[in-house]
């Protein structure tokens, strides 16, 4: 029986991560990238282009999980080595970049965000072309922080075209078609579009439901997000079963401190006391007319 080598190991132990990570298995995906990270570091080296995609992986995985100081750690020791050694393309460069932005638009640090990912669409474009899907993907993510500091017209314009590219390459059920509909769903709600903005939720939500397993949180994002537009609405009995589900998803996969975790809670009972208020004003309302 022919040894598997060591890279070909090193290989599977990244794809088992990456397949983990996206079936939001996050502490398996944590295992096998903390293998693939000790494997890369006795094949190549500390130092190596090989060591920094592990280290970018964990960053990735480290944000999914709300661990945002060990995210941004393991991006600057891979961003250290790049800058060194130099990478062999410049898109290594620009995914570091991306993630970066995506970490600080996470914590809220819009303005560095903006430096980060406006870099990386720099860099990228220029190697790759507009049409490219990582070009697109970096469109998205800069379209999100622009959308988030109030710069709307901009963010709609990055959300369409990212958007178009997806949907020619990969079809109309795929992943990044779905996130870009929720944020371009968002952008909507935010400008008091109301009616398209549902419409784009639940278009998001039967895609993800669709390509995804019924217990990964990215499922429950969606869920959370048209609750919040139902409740804003004053639709309270439609907004609970997308809370209760939602949470019960997010508390299955994630941790309890994981950003998402604490404001599905709040926003479930937020919307719990709203129920119970508007409980109590019928009864009240039912005993003054009898």
């Amino acid at each position: 029986m022919k040894r598997s080598s060591p890279l070909r190991l090193l290989h599977s132990l990244e794809d088992q991560a990456a397949e983990c990570r996206m079936e939001g298995r996050y502490k398996d995906a944590e295992a096998l990238y903390g293998q693939a990270l000790l494997r890369s570091r006795q094949i190549f080296g500390p130092d190596m282009i090989e060591t920094a995609k592990v280290l970018n992986d964990l960053g990735i995985l480290y944000k999914c999980m709300g661990r945002f100081p060990d995210a941004r750690r393991h991006y600057r020791r891979a961003l250290s080595i790049i800058r060194r050694i130099g990478a062999p393309g410049a898109t290594e460069l620009a995914s570091l970049y991306h993630n970066l932005g995506g970490l600080d638009h996470a914590c809220g640090r819009y303005v560095r965000a903006e430096i980060f990912t406006r870099r990386a669409v720099a860099i990228r474009q220029k190697a790759l072309g507009p049409e490219h899907p990582a070009v697109a993907g970096d469109f998205a993510a800069l379209a999100t922080i622009l959308d988030a500091q109030g710069k709307r017209d901009e963010a709609e314009r990055l959300y369409r075209h990212a958007l178009a590219v997806f949907v020619r390459l990969f079809g109309r059920e795929n992943y990044d078609v779905a996130v870009n509909l929720n944020n371009l769903a968002a952008l909507y709600q935010a400008n008091g579009n109301i009616g398209k903005a549902e419409r784009l939720y639940r278009r998001t939500l039967i895609i993800k439901e669709k390509i995804l397993k019924s217990n990964h949180p990215d499922i429950a994002l969606s869920l959370n997000n048209l609750a919040v537009l139902y409740k804003s609405q004053g639709r309270l009995n439609e907004a609970e079963p997308l809370y209760s589900r939602a949470l019960s998803i997010f508390k299955e996969s994630l941790a309890d401190t994981h950003p998402h975790v604490i404001s599905c809670r709040a926003n479930y009972a937020r919307l719990l006391k709203s129920m119970a208020r508007q409980a109590a004003t019928e009864i009240r309302t039912r005993r003054n007319f009898q």
